[in-house]
């Protein structure tokens, strides 16, 4: 990974985390803790949104607190607090010791034999690290930021058929200081940004509307990403009305078996669903379920599950450069790493946090605990999950030419999965029809529906790096009370063969 140019941030350099780190630690010691661990964040966010090319809506927000967990008789505790003070960061360290206490006792009344125990880490004392970014958006002017959504916004709405134009932005700088009882103490910065437009068109006569939206993903970068050459804007915004044009007149799809092309804008969303969660390992344990459900890649399966097709290879990253779950150390004080999950069609792997990786036998975690907030316990959460290209592998254009009758998918919208991620659909922002190797023009109401295992199998062609895009979201969502986190996927484009088309509007595609 690329050396970030930037400084860790002075102001929160400023704030007494060691002193507090210290006070805690020192107290869940003498209380008896095994384990204990301190995490003290400082969370930024802000947005911006524009409609029809005015502001509509600002916030910039900052999240500050700590948090200590320990292992005490062999159960968890938890407490956090806002007093950045050695006496508050000690008593908060007593709550989470006699939170434990009371765990443990429940615990041992439900009849449970199960203790808390970690996968063993290297300490890893007086780390820092800091994501690869060139601007931090925080640096900007906010005039800046809304001139150019507003400029952007001015463009899509000057184009025939645009009848409103929405725009946002949002960013975040994330700071944490971690210490524990091991001996790792790691400070570290991130920062990442979303920015997105979207174009809306209305049939005056009928009524109809339709929209388009940008596929520019969501990055670990700065604000160089929107006027630094690192996404062909100017490209995308000029195209967007002609597109969005020729889906309000396109024909609806005729529901059936299809060839299908799928673009890394749309095929991200398809790994993070039957992927990415799936391979959770306290999800497929059932430790997870309430949130999304558990998952069909269970433990049993790990070294004999047919994933997919001998083509598939999907890894697990927390070092992408620029992805969006990228770190240096996890909120246990591991190593950020990259391993298999998916080896030539089998299942190999799973994302794992130090409590998880114990239990089932790991030697190590990789790396995947983490909170979305001082005042949350950290919980196992998903890596950069990739689908890894076809080396030497085939462009987009010559995947379309090997097929007869099929349809390529571009570009993210709608998506539903069971709850055992194994059963599901998508839509896109533009599907077109093709015919004898050609593109035909677009088709409305498209949406694909497989069964994981199935449709991976039906994967016959990969494409080659140069068609390799890193998607993401800032907004997936787990535990109770729920979280959020920002993950990248990286994909190629693909080919899979003989896949279900539903037509959304029709009674067949409702049902």
């Amino acid at each position: 990974m690329a050396a970030a140019p930037h400084a860790l941030d002075a102001s929160f350099l400023a704030l007494p985390l060691r002193a507090l780190a210290d006070a805690a630690l020192a107290r869940a010691r003498a209380l008896g803790a095994t384990h204990a661990d301190f995490r003290l964040e400082r969370i930024r966010e802000a947005s911006w949104r524009l409609r029809d090319a005015r502001t509509s809506g600002t916030s910039d927000t900052t999240d500050l607190g700590y948090a200590v967990r320990v292992v005490h008789d062999g159960a968890w505790g938890f407490a956090s607090g806002v007093d950045l003070t050695m006496d508050a960061a000690a008593r908060v360290a007593a709550q989470a010791v006699a939170m434990a206490k009371l765990s443990a006792k429940v615990i041992k009344a439900a009849g449970s034999e199960e203790r808390v125990e970690l996968a063993d880490e290297a300490a890893h004392p007086d780390r820092t690290w800091v994501s690869s970014y060139e601007i931090n958006p925080f640096d900007v002017p906010d005039a800046d930021k809304t001139e150019l959504l507003a400029e952007w916004s001015s463009r899509l709405l000057a184009a025939d058929g645009v009848a409103h134009a929405d725009a946002s932005l949002m960013t975040v700088q994330e700071n944490k200081f971690y210490a524990d009882t091991a001996g790792t103490s790691t400070t570290q910065q991130r920062v990442r940004l979303h920015p997105q437009l979207t174009a809306v068109a209305v049939d005056p006569d009928s009524g109809d509307f339709d929209s388009m939206r940008t596929l520019a993903p969501p990055v670990g970068r700065g604000w160089e990403y929107l006027t630094g050459g690192h996404w062909d804007w100017d490209e995308e915004l000029a195209r967007m009305p002609e597109h969005l044009a020729r889906k309000m007149c396109a024909p609806s799809v005729e529901p059936g078996r299809y060839d299908l092309v799928v673009d890394p804008s749309n095929l991200w969303l398809t790994i993070h669903e039957s992927i990415g969660h799936a391979t959770e390992l306290d999800r497929a344990l059932g430790y997870e379920a309430a949130y999304a459900g558990t998952s069909f890649a269970t433990f049993d399966q790990l070294g004999k599950l047919a994933y997919g097709s001998p083509l598939m290879n999907v890894t697990g990253d927390r070092t992408a450069e620029h992805g969006l779950a990228t770190i240096g150390y996890d909120d246990e004080g591991v190593a950020a790493q990259s391993w298999d999950l998916v080896r030539d069609g089998i299942l190999v792997g799973y994302q794992l946090d130090r409590r998880i990786a114990k239990l089932t036998g790991f030697a190590r975690s990789n790396g995947c605990a983490y909170a979305d907030s001082p005042g949350h316990v950290p919980v196992q959460r998903m890596a950069n999950v990739s689908l890894q290209p076809a080396p030497g592998g085939p462009s987009t254009e010559e995947l379309i030419t090997g097929v007869e009758r099929g349809i390529y998918v571009v570009g993210d919208r709608s998506w539903s999965i069971d709850m055992q991620r194994y059963n599901f659909q998508f839509t896109q922002q533009r599907a077109y029809a093709i015919r004898n190797g050609r593109l035909c023009g677009q088709l409305r109401d498209v949406a694909y529906q497989g069964i994981t295992p199935e449709f991976w199998g039906s994967m016959e062609a990969v494409g080659g790096p140069q068609t390799y895009v890193l998607g993401g979201a800032f907004n997936c969502g787990k535990a109770q009370p729920g979280q959020v986190a920002a993950v990248s996927h990286g994909c190629p484009s693909a080919l899979f063969r003989d896949v279900n088309i539903l037509n959304t509007s029709s009674e067949a595609g409702r049902a």
